[in-house]
């Protein structure tokens, strides 16, 4: 059994939507009956000691609560590597009143320069095991600088998954509210962009969950233009034009006719076709003739591998392969409906799913990509620089970039090269690439730069009937900074003379079997903080 998409994103995200709130000033949490208090050991002992009337107000704690949850602070004390945490029951005096449980969630010391300084990853770990829980939830971060909050409140949506395979689980889960509060006030603008982006973490994070007999190419369409009405009501509510955000669907035969060889021969032999969804946001005084921000994803809905089949141990998880289409699509939803962006702001979603059948890409065959250049196909599961390739050369000729970013679940080299936690990035800009590294310690989605050195890796796709091979002839030879290069050689001159970013995030889309919605708030964070 299958749901649209359209009626999984109604009962579904505007449930869970509405069920994330943002509390601020004096709004109290709808009594909850599990309570987070997250923070460093001095912030939550000044919580718990100068600042108790917040706690008061907060829990409606008696002054003898007060005191166990001091001597249960001072058990915990401070871990050095991974969070600890301490569970109180409050019995309440109230025999009408239900019993509450409060985890003192206590973050580690250990904090290098290529973390964030507020251990996001931490407060995921911690309240990651809160996630099956169906009871109503409160989280109180005590944040140790105010520029921590944003990081603090993006980790707390990360750990609340919002989609569950089984009828009963999902429904319990879309009824349970979760509310987060900070000690710090927040701005009106810093509050709505926080919200928004924790909203769109989760619903990233549900479209990679979601496997591909429901999440197939269509049904991704689909979603894309449930996000665009959405916002259409957003500008109509906050003053604009609604007609300054759109879509356009590019896909099946119509790619193959307007010369899209990439996208159109990694998923032509599926049952739902392959497409290119370009969503568009105009702010208010720019047009399209403005230089513009845009954001390319990877969407392979499954990835079998195609005629290059991977083994029953290497495909399964590979719904995943999405996790970049999703991340673009939450990006462009948070930062359109929280009016960050000052430069037009464009998605585009490259989506496919590389199945095996009669129609399949062969090894041997050759393509014409959008670029123009052709492709021998050397490998039919190296597929997602393929459809990447088509995504940024329509970028460049067409959308009068400022910044192209394309972010991917690429290569298996990745985690090998950055890890589970960090993106690994390749950019031609040494000032992107470093306001970038800042916007992952600032957003808690981390990212480390590979090498960046076209001339050492094109070299690598060399081929005597074509423009180049689509996999390398040296697996030993930087594999992150090659396949990103393959991606590069379709920009043409606009490498050497534009501004690009590749993001490469095959590892931090999911943990521990459960996506993470890695790359929202990135780009969220990247977009405001450049003034894109």
């Amino acid at each position: 059994r299958t749901l649209s998409g359209t009626l999984v994103f109604r009962r579904t995200m505007a449930t869970a939507d509405e069920s994330l709130r943002l509390l601020g000033g004096d709004e109290k949490p709808e009594n909850p009956v599990l309570v987070a208090l997250v923070g460093f050991p001095a912030q939550l002992n000044r919580l718990l000691g100068e600042d108790v009337e917040k706690l008061r107000q907060l829990l409606d704690v008696s002054e003898t609560e007060k005191q166990l949850l001091q001597a249960a602070a001072c058990v915990v004390g401070q871990p050095k590597y991974t969070s600890a945490s301490r569970d109180v029951l409050l019995l309440r005096v109230d025999p009408n009143a239900s019993l509450r449980r409060v985890v003192l969630v206590v973050l580690p010391s250990a904090r290098s320069r290529h973390n964030s300084p507020c251990r996001p990853d931490g407060i995921l770990s911690a309240l990651r095991s809160l996630a099956s829980a169906t009871d109503d939830v409160h989280v109180h971060c005590v944040a140790e600088q105010p520029e921590h909050v944003f990081a603090m409140g993006c980790a707390v949506a990360r750990a609340f998954p919002a989609w569950h395979g089984r009828d009963a689980v999902a429904e319990k889960l879309r009824g349970r509210r979760i509310s987060v509060s900070f000690s710090e006030e927040l701005s009106a603008s810093a509050a709505s962009t926080l919200l928004e982006t924790m909203r769109a973490i989760r619903f990233s994070a549900m479209l990679v969950d979601m496997p591909c007999n429901i999440l197939n190419t269509t049904e991704m369409v689909r979603f894309a233009g449930s996000v665009v009405d959405s916002l259409k009501k957003s500008l109509a509510h906050r003053g604009e034009d609604p007609a300054k955000v759109a879509l356009e669907v590019i896909e099946g035969d119509e790619l193959q006719r307007r010369g899209f060889g990439g996208i159109f021969g990694v998923g032509k032999a599926a049952t739902h076709p392959p497409a290119l969804a370009i969503l568009s946001y105009f702010p208010p005084g720019t047009t399209s003739g403005d230089a513009a921000t845009i954001l390319v994803g990877k969407g392979i809905v499954y990835d079998t591998g195609g005629l290059s089949i991977k083994t029953k141990t290497g495909m399964p998880g590979m719904k995943k392969d999405m996790g970049g289409a999703s991340g673009i699509l939450g990006a462009f939803r948070a930062a359109v409906a929280a009016g960050v962006p000052q430069k037009p702001l464009y998605c585009l979603l490259c989506l496919a799913e590389n199945a095996v059948g009669p129609l399949a890409t062969r090894p041997d065959d050759i393509h014409t990509f959008y670029s123009g250049l052709t492709v021998e196909i050397n490998n039919t599961d190296a597929e997602g620089r393929l459809v990447l390739a088509d995504g940024v050369a329509f970028a460049a000729k067409h959308l009068n970039p400022h910044i192209v970013i394309n972010m991917c679940t690429l290569t298996g080299a990745q985690g090998i090269a950055t890890g589970q936690k960090h993106a690994a990035i390749y950019c031609n800009d040494e000032d992107v690439e470093e306001q970038t590294l800042r916007a992952g310690r600032s957003s808690g989605d981390l990212a480390h730069a590979v090498p960046y050195c076209p001339e050492f890796y094109r070299g690598e796709f060399a081929s005597k009937v074509a423009d180049m091979k689509n996999s390398v002839a040296d697996r030993s030879n930087a594999q992150v900074s090659c396949a990103a290069q393959f991606i590069g050689n379709h920009l043409r001159e606009y490498q050497e003379t534009g501004r690009w970013l590749h993001i490469d995030m095959a590892y931090p889309v999911a943990q521990n079997q459960r996506a993470t919605g890695y790359g929202v708030a990135l780009l969220v964070e990247l977009i405001r903080t450049s003034g894109w």
